[in-house]
């Protein structure tokens, strides 16, 4: 058991280093985040073991992996590196709000909606912290979430986990999208002009068109392969494609048909008018759902749980209007 003594000598900056390397289970992965060179961290490291008089990691070619004390100095650790968030936080206010940093990752299609909005609320309300925004796979970002890369995610279709608290935001339907008759013809050259519109299709009504759809692991994809598997029914996957753009383009082609929500229709091919080249139908029953998840391992700070009031009060308007 470590006593107050041995947290008197502490440095934070080295059980900074050492909290890293435990959540990342690597030397090299916690040098390249940190920005430092591994030589020199796995010396504060080992600075800090020396001190406590504990051996805290184990190391082995595969990475490195908390000893009991590790484990129990790792849980320690983020509470301390927490206080001292929020005692620099409490400064902050003294000279007149909060500051510190928040990293945000969010999926694509949610990005092109609410980023630009986002950052400008959060400037607007929060003028001494700072904000990174990072787009990607809900699978990356929840990794990066527990790893402490990310601390607040936007997550599609997020499965329930004890290293993640999931709040959900809002619930999406989810359409089939192909190339409409109006755009052949104008590909053709013949004028025409057509209003969007959009029907319903039932579930098992999609597992024998050709799907343009985003390889493995993907949210949407995920739930797809899922569904139709609880019908006994696999998708026809015509084309393996990562991004909606590249997506969109490849269905106004006539490569096939796409799985998406019709905020990312609309927000990645350019509005409404974009979208006469598009039918589209709501698949029936199957809904996306967006979440907003915190790491479970470490207490939000003031100026994240902020950001998780701006986020909620302005995804949802921002998003639903897309439709």
């Amino acid at each position: 058991m470590l006593n107050s003594a041995q947290y008197a000598g502490m440095d934070l900056r080295q059980l900074e280093y050492f909290v890293r390397v435990a959540e990342l289970g690597s030397f090299t992965r916690a040098a390249q985040q940190l920005r430092i060179a591994q030589p020199a961290l796995s010396r504060q490291v080992r600075l800090l073991e020396v001190e406590l008089r504990q051996n805290l990691l184990t190391r082995n070619g595969r990475g490195a992996v908390p000893t009991e004390a590790g484990k129990l100095m790792l849980e320690h650790g983020r509470g301390i590196l927490h206080q001292v968030e929020r005692a620099k936080e409490d400064l902050g206010r003294v000279r007149g709000g909060l500051s510190g940093r928040v990293a945000v990752g969010m999926p694509t299609s949610v990005a092109r909606v609410l980023a630009v909005p986002l950052t400008r609320e959060f400037r607007k309300q929060l003028p001494e912290a700072t904000i990174a925004i990072s787009e990607g796979l809900s699978v990356a970002m929840q990794e990066a979430l527990i790893n402490g890369r990310l601390d607040i995610a936007l997550l599609y279709n997020a499965m329930p986990s004890s290293d993640v608290e999931l709040v959900p935001l809002l619930e999406e339907a989810l359409y089939l999208v192909k190339p409409t008759a109006v755009n052949v013809k104008a590909q053709r050259g013949v004028s025409a002009t057509k209003k969007v519109k959009t029907e319903k299709v039932a579930l098992e009504g999609i597992a024998a068109l050709p799907l343009v759809i985003p390889t493995r692991p993907n949210a949407i994809r995920n739930l797809v392969e899922t569904r139709l598997g609880d019908l006994g029914l696999r998708p026809t996957i015509a084309l393996e494609i990562d991004g909606v753009s590249a997506i969109l383009e490849l269905v106004a082609d006539g490569a096939g048909c796409a799985v998406l929500p019709q905020s990312a229709v609309m927000s990645a091919s350019g509005g409404t008018a974009a979208m006469q080249r598009f039918e589209i139908a709501q698949i029936d029953g199957l809904l996306s759902r967006l979440s907003i998840a915190t790491s479970a391992q470490r207490p939000s700070t003031l100026t994240q749980r902020a950001m998780l009031d701006l986020i909620s009060s302005l995804a949802k308007p921002l998003i639903v209007t897309q439709t």
